[in-house]
Order: structure tokens, then C-alpha cells, then sequence
């Protein structure tokens, strides 16, 4: 039975991960094993024991599939009509962890990030909102294409949600659906060592960052158009 992975808080407040059973300071991540993802998260939510759900329950349960399934989390509910200012609220996390992932950092959160918390009743909301896309994508996955979800090319995939966690949190109509699909895509391939979905990810990627810049190229556009006839 392996070690479980401890969790460390350091002084200057990140969280890390840190595995019991091997020191490695490279970024590949093993794959995927035990349980899925859409098991744990729904035991979660159903765990009437726990009045609130923090972002650092969910860092500590993930273990070393935590960069990819915290991504997963803040971006699938981003894929469906959400209230004004959920994008933004759930787009920073994701700027954070795309980052890690861009330049295969160990996974860690600062501790004003892993200390944000939600009432376990709203927790239970979001996944089951979520579970059946999540469910289904499970069953999709299987190891494929192991070039595309290995480095250098996942250091890509990173830079790519980097990108989308910044369309994310701009205040683009509708601009959020797309790169949340897109960002789903990777952390999919992530969590399932799926090249096949990475692949899927960078092609919803060019399509998202096309229509993100339409939308933002016919804003400025309008704005300079309303600015020119209101001083012409």
C-alpha cells in the first residue's frame, strides 16, 4: 500500500505537496490511480460531518492529481450560463495553477487561496451540476497519445490554460463558455494521461481564442465608434 502524500505549510504560507514515498524534482506526474475523480468529489459533498469545503480539502484529498483536478473543478462549472462575476471568481484560482503547470512546478497553493472555503451545501450543488459531464468524460479516457500529456508538450497545454484563465476573467460576454471547455479538455487529459484530449484541448483553444478576439475586436471597435460620434 503506498505512502499517502503529506501536506506541507510553509512559513512565508504556500501549501505543497510533498510524496512520503519518492523526493523527485521532476514535473511528470504519475498517473491517475484509486478512485475517480467524480467518486470522491461526490463523497465529499455528501460528508455532513464538514460544514464547509475548502480549496485545501480539495488540494489535500487530490494528492498528486491535484493541479489537474482543481483545474477541472474552477473551469467545468465555467462551461454553462453562470451569474455575473463567477467567471472572474473562479478564472483567478486557474490563472494560479496554469501557471504551476507551464513551468512544471510542484503543486502548491498560497495559503490565502488553500484557506477559501464554500458551505458544503453549495459544494454538493456544484458537483452534482457537474457530475454527469464529469462521469461521462471518466469513461471516455484511457492512456493514449502519452506525447501529448508528457513534457514538453503538457508545458504547452499549460501555457495554453494560462492563456484561457486570463480570457476567463475578462469581462467578455459569453467569452467564458469556450476557454472553460477548453481548459476542461486539458485537465481531462491531465488526470487520464489522455493525449487524445489535450489534442481535443488545443484545437478548442484556437477556437475559443478566435471568437474571444472577435468579441473583444468588435468591442473596441464599438467603443471607438460611440467616442467618435459623441466628440464629432
Amino acid at each position: 500500500m503506498g505512502k499517502l502524500p503529506i501536506i506541507h505549510l510553509s512559513d512565508a504560507g504556500f501549501m505543497t505537496i510533498e510524496n512520503t514515498e519518492t523526493q523527485r524534482t521532476t514535473a511528470r506526474r504519475p498517473r491517475p490511480k484509486g478512485r475517480r475523480l467524480s467518486s470522491i468529489l461526490r463523497q465529499m459533498a455528501a460528508d455532513r460531518s464538514r460544514e464547509r469545503v475548502s480549496i485545501g480539502d480539495l488540494f489535500q484529498t487530490m494528492g498528486d492529481r491535484a493541479i489537474g483536478a482543481l483545474m477541472l473543478i474552477f473551469a467545468l462549472p465555467n462551461a454553462f450560463p453562470t451569474p455575473p462575476g463567477t467567471s472572474s471568481l473562479l478564472g483567478a484560482p486557474l490563472i494560479f495553477l496554469a501557471a504551476q503547470l507551464t513551468f512544471g512546478l510542484k503543486p502548491w497553493l498560497p495559503k490565502a487561496i488553500a484557506a477559501r472555503s464554500m458551505r458544503r451545501e453549495d459544494f454538493e450543488t456544484i458537483v452534482g451540476r457537474i457530475h454527469p459531464w464529469l462521469a461521462w468524460a471518466e469513461r471516455m479516457l484511457q492512456p493514449r497519445l502519452s506525447l501529448l500529456v508528457e513534457p514538453p508538450a503538457e508545458y504547452l497545454a499549460g501555457f495554453c490554460c494560462l492563456v484561457l484563465a486570463i480570457v476567463l476573467v475578462l469581462p467578455v460576454p459569453l467569452g467564458n463558455i469556450l476557454p472553460a471547455i477548453a481548459t476542461s479538455l486539458f485537465a481531462f487529459a491531465i488526470l487520464g494521461r489522455d493525449g487524445l484530449f489535450s489534442l481535443l484541448g488545443f484545437a478548442m483553444t484556437a477556437v475559443s481564442l478566435i471568437v474571444a478576439g472577435g468579441v473583444i475586436y468588435g468591442l473596441v471597435k464599438a467603443a471607438i465608434y460611440i467616442v467618435m460620434q459623441w466628440f464629432g
